[in-house]
Parts: C-alpha cells; sequence; structure tokens
C-alpha cells in the first residue's frame, strides 16, 4: 500500500513529538510505501534538518507556511470575478450568525452546524481551490485588498454575528492574514494524478491546515482520507488566542470550527488520541460511525529498568516532570506541598523540566521565589548547610540523565495542571510503576484508569490529602504503581498503536473502489486488469503491466513554485530541487 503522510511543523523536520510519532509509525509499517507531504512551520525547522528516513520514504515534498509567498500572478477580469465570489462566500461562511458559530461558553465549543452553511463554506473552499489550479496560485489574491473587502462586507451585512460587526480595520487585515497562511496548501501543485493522486491513502497527522492537502487529493483525485488528531485545532485555538480582540477570535474560531467539520465530513475514518479529543470532534460534526480511538504509542523501553525495580525510589519523596508553564500551575503545587510537609516533615519535591519559552522562563522565576517564601532552607543542626525540600532541575546532567531516572527517583509522580491533552508524562510515570495524583483535566482519567488518585484542579487541599495518603500507605502504593504499568504497557505502547494503523489501513482499503485503470496495446481501459490481490507483492503481479492513474495520462500543470520535492538521503543535510522553480 501507498500512503500520502500529510504533517504540519513536525515529520520529518527535527522538531516535536508529533514528529517521534510519525517516526515511529513509517518505521514500524515497513510492509507499506510512503510518501511524506509536509508543511513547515518555521525557518528553525528548515535549518535543522531533517530526521534520519527509512527506505520505506518514497519521495518527500515540502512547503513552508512562514514565509510570505509572491506568486507573481496577475489575474484577468474573469479570475477577478471568481475570486471575488468564492472568497465572498467563504466570508459569508465565518460570519454568518447561527448555530455553526462558536458557543460564548467558557471553551467555545461549536454545537453543531447548518447543512447551508456546511455547503456554503465548502463550495467556496474548492471553489478557491479549483481557481488556484487554474491560476497557478492564490497567495497574493488572498492578500488583497479585494480579500480585505469581501471580508468588511460579510462582516457588516445582515445576519452577521454580532462579534463579526464589531470587527474594526486591524481586525480584519490581521484575519486576512491568518487566513492567507492557512489556506496557502490551496495553491501548491501536489493535486496531480502522478503526485497525490497516485497514492492509495491519505493519511493526515492532524487536523486544520495539515488535513487541507488530504481534502483537496479526495476532491480532484478521489484519494481516502484519514485524520489522527491528538489534539484538536479549535480547542488550541482557544487556547492559544486569548489576548486577540472578540472579532478575530470569533471569525478564526468560526474558520477552524468550519474547516474541521468538512474535514471529518470527508474522511473516511477519524483517530482520536483519547476521548476527550473525540467529545471535541463530536462538537465540531464528526460522525461516530468514522470514529476510531487509537492511543498515542510511545516507547516503553527506556522505563522498563524503573518499572520493574519500584523499590529502589525514595518513599519520601515527590516527583514532577513535565515543562515548566502556566497551564501545569506548578503554584498550587507549591501550596499543596506546603500542607504536606505539615502533615510528613520528611517530604521532599522534586519538579524536574524546563521553561517553555519566555512565559515559562518568567513563571519559574515566580515559582522559584515561591518556594523560598513557603520553605526557608532548612539546616539539621547549628553547623549543617541548609537545604530547600522543593528542588528545580532538569534532565541530562549526572543526577538526572533521563526522565526515566527522574521519575525513579521520586515514589509518587504528582500532576497538577489546569489544561491538559493527553498527558504522555503521566504514562511515562506509569511505564515506571508509580503511583500518581492527578488533576482532573483532559484526558488523564482516560490514561490512568484506576490506577491513580485523581483530584479537582485548582484545589491544593485535595491534592495535599491525596498525596500524603498515599505517602502513608506503601501498599496502596505498591499496588497502584504495578497496576498502572500493566494499563500502560496494554495500551499505551508503539505496537499497539501501529497495530491499529495497520488494521485501520486495510479497513479504509478495503472499502474504496479501485482508483487506476489498466489499459490495453491499444490504450483502452481492460476490465478486471487489477485484482484485489495486486496490492500483495507475488507471481500474480506482473510488473510490465501498464498502470494509468483514472483519468488516463496527460500533462502536469503548473505550480506556484514555493514547493519542493526531494528524493529522501538519509542524512538530515538533504537538499530538495524545487520542481516549481523548474517551471
Amino acid at each position: 500500500m501507498r500512503i500520502g503522510l500529510l504533517t504540519e511543523g513536525g515529520y520529518p523536520y527535527v522538531s516535536g513529538e508529533a514528529g517521534l510519532w510519525c517516526d515511529r509509525l513509517v518505521r514500524g509499517l515497513e510492509q507499506h510505501e510512503f510518501d511524506l507531504y509536509a508543511l513547515s512551520r518555521s525557518e528553525s525547522e528548515e535549518t535543522e534538518g531533517w530526521v534520519p528516513l527509512p527506505p520505506q520514504v518514497g519521495r518527500v515534498r515540502t512547503a513552508p507556511l512562514w514565509e510570505s509567498v509572491d506568486d507573481h500572478i496577475v489575474y484577468g477580469r474573469r479570475a477577478r470575478r471568481r475570486f471575488a465570489e468564492c472568497y465572498g462566500e467563504l466570508a459569508t461562511a465565518l460570519c454568518t450568525a447561527g448555530p455553526g458559530n462558536p458557543s460564548a461558553g467558557p471553551e467555545g465549543e461549536p454545537e453543531g452546524q447548518s447543512a447551508l452553511e456546511a455547503d456554503r463554506f465548502a463550495s467556496a473552499l474548492y471553489g478557491l481551490a479549483e481557481l488556484a489550479r487554474d491560476e497557478g496560485g492564490l497567495p497574493t489574491a488572498l492578500r488583497s485588498e479585494t480579500a480585505v473587502r469581501s471580508l468588511e462586507r460579510a462582516c457588516r451585512a445582515p445576519g452577521a454575528h454580532r462579534s463579526a460587526r464589531e470587527a474594526r480595520v486591524p481586525d480584519l487585515l490581521t484575519v486576512t492574514a491568518r487566513l492567507e497562511r492557512a489556506l496557502r496548501p490551496l495553491s501548491l501543485d501536489w493535486y496531480e494524478d502522478d503526485d497525490l493522486g497516485s497514492v492509495d491513502l491519505c493519511h493526515a497527522s492532524s487536523g486544520g491546515t495539515a488535513a487541507l492537502p488530504g481534502l483537496l487529493a479526495r476532491h480532484f483525485c478521489d484519494v481516502p482520507l484519514l485524520v489522527t488528531e491528538y489534539g484538536v485545532r479549535l480547542r488550541t485555538h482557544y487556547l492559544t488566542e486569548p489576548d486577540s480582540s472578540p472579532a478575530i477570535r470569533s471569525l478564526l474560531a468560526a474558520f477552524h470550527g468550519r474547516l474541521a467539520a468538512e474535514t471529518y465530513r470527508r474522511a473516511a475514518v477519524i483517530t482520536p488520541g483519547n476521548t476527550h479529543a473525540r467529545r471535541w470532534q463530536e462538537r465540531c460534526g464528526a460522525d461516530r460511525a468514522k470514529l476510531r480511538t487509537v492511543h498515542p504509542g510511545m516507547d516503553a523501553a527506556p522505563f522498563a529498568e524503573a518499572g520493574e525495580s519500584p523499590e529502589c525510589a525514595d518513599p519520601q519523596t515527590l516527583v514532577w516532570v513535565g515543562r515548566v508553564e502556566p497551564a501545569k500551575d506548578l503554584v498550587s503545587l507549591l501550596h499543596a506541598f506546603a500542607e504536606i510537609r505539615r502533615a510528613e516533615p520528611g517530604s521532599r519535591l522534586r519538579i524536574v523540566g524546563g521553561p517553555s519559552g519566555p512565559e515559562g522562563a518568567a513563571y519559574l522565576i515566580h515559582c522559584k521565589a515561591l518556594a523560598a517564601q513557603l520553605f526557608p532552607d532548612e539546616a539539621d543542626g547549628p553547623h549543617a548547610v541548609g537545604r530547600n525540600p522543593v528542588s528545580f532541575e532538569e534532565t541530562g546532567g549526572p543526577e538526572l540523565p533521563s526522565r526515566a531516572d527522574a521519575y525513579a527517583s521520586g515514589a509518587l509522580v504528582v500532576l497538577s495542571s489546569v489544561v491538559e491533552g493527553f498527558p504522555a508524562g503521566l504514562v511515562e510515570a506509569m511505564f515506571c510503576g508509580r503511583a500518581t495524583v492527578s488533576t482532573d483535566v483532559g484526558a488523564v482519567v482516560e490514561a490512568i484508569g484506576g490506577t491513580g488518585l485523581v483530584v479537582p484542579p485548582r484545589n491544593p487541599r485535595a491534592l495535599a490529602e491525596a498525596c500524603v495518603a498515599l505517602l502513608r500507605d506503601p501498599d496502596r502504593r505498591a499496588r497502584l504503581g504495578a497496576a498502572a504499568r500493566a494499563r500502560a504497557l496494554e495500551l499505551f505502547t508503539v505496537e499497539q498503536n501501529i497495530t491499529a494503523f495497520h488494521g485501520i489501513y486495510l479497513e479504509i482499503l478495503s472499502r474504496t473502489p479501485a482508483r487506476r485503470v489498466l489499459l490495453d496495446d491499444t490504450g483502452e481501459p481492460l476490465p478486471f486488469g487489477v485484482p484485489a490481490e495486486a496490492h500483495v507483492p507475488g507471481r500474480w503481479s506482473d510488473p510490465t503491466a501498464r498502470v494509468a492513474a483514472r483519468g488516463g495520462p496527460g500533462t502536469a500543470r503548473s505550480g506556484p513554485g514555493w514547493a519542493v520535492e526531494a528524493e529522501p538521503a538519509r542524512a538530515k543535510t538533504s537538499v530538495a530541487a524545487s520542481e516549481g522553480a523548474a517551471r
């Protein structure tokens, strides 16, 4: 089987957990061929290069989302009219009041979407894609005054929701620029019969912009689409846009909601990584019959030694491991530890992890100051050096070479977050056989099942009581740790993840009509020329048969010139030649 793997800001670039998951998937399914279609988010990703690629990767095509693209394309009068009509319909779909718009609740989850609004958005989206295919690109048009004026008219039109009507010129310019970036995949030259049209299945590793090439491959070439989401893009928008104006937040949320609904409607199968993401997908319009929960696969090998020797842990030490940022709510953890310290004077808290960005660095300084205030340095005697019972550390040093060593250093692992998707750090602690105390956020309960204690978020007293209960009961800690390790090995390993996706690939392909046509010597279609077993290598496969994509051979269409294709080298310094520049 030939898979077109669609990524954004991850594989094959050297960055992030998403790229690591893709690499494990590709290497684990070595019986399949993979073509990578990658969208990069920043110049630093391009500079750092690629991870070494396995031999089953046949082709890599990349395109940047971070740099401004000038396609130097001048539209004629008819093309300008087509663009104005399509973009105007797209803007109207984002501004129209109705059940499809995000609610005003704390999380702003969309309640649904009328068929008219869904069809309007889809028609506008595919109309813009067809215009880009005919004219060679859209970037300049999407940044044009026509786009801004179309958005303004939609915001001022009768029926527009209140937040859209309140949009001012800076808001309109910001939303237009953000839409241009999100819609850049429409201008790529990937959607031909010898490109994405030649794969058996498109697998988008996330929703949003990364799924757009899969939508267009389905629209133009009838390629089935599989969408995997470990974090729903609409939820991410609400968490990362707190300082924008209400108009910007509302219009961009409407766009992400409409795009998610269209992606779920067109996808053959949707695989959320947890029940929390699944609920968001259902609220965005996903059909339950298409949903298959596939937990993210994690490598258990680095944590095996710690998991097999739980008795080596310090029975009085609590451990927190993760990225330091406000969403992790270390302030509540420190206040909880103050109560734990009063109940168990010999207890110690190790906070292991570095800051996430400038905001995380400022938050780390605040937490260190709070720890110094709550726990003045204590000494055992008049001639001893005092030390704080709370330590801030990072992995990679001689004392904690790895995350496994961090988990192994304590008898109890604590998670105090107020916002969490799938708690990967909690699963690592489970691999290490450690009992856990966690806040009830995101997919925490789904991950730990009944193998740990769960308390409400932002409740230091409840967090302290749960930790004290386990510190005082070593037998219960041991039972919970053993159960947690067994659960993690059963549900969250790489092998489980790969097996699940292999079955889903075969399921989708078994329900997809053949899209290839075998031609005889005269160039006419040969009935029953490609039986089902032709997908399996063997003596029944005729290597000399001439196979053409549906629609027959044709000349390649010219593209915008900013996508890059490369035959993947095995070193990360691979150089890709630009097809578009040659055109």
